[in-house]
């Protein structure tokens, strides 16, 4: 399953910046679009691994999983 997300990206002087718009605390700021958009794919595969990790602990034992589609 592949989930999209929307990439809300600008040039400010030298640098390109840019947000992932679903997900709060994943940016970037690099001196090409290109290397911008790379950066973020980086930082929001980061970030879902991230929470998934820390889902998992809060949970503790006997836990189950569900998917949820949209």
């Amino acid at each position: 399953m592949k989930n999209v997300y929307t990439a809300i990206i600008k040039k400010e002087d030298d640098w390109w910046i840019g947000w992932i718009e679903e997900i709060p605390g994943v940016n970037g700021q690099e001196l090409t679009r290109e290397d911008l958009i790379e950066s973020l794919k980086i930082a929001l595969q980061e970030a879902l691994e991230f929470n998934r990790e820390d889902a998992v602990t809060n949970a503790g034992d006997n836990y189950q999983k569900e998917l949820i589609m949209l």
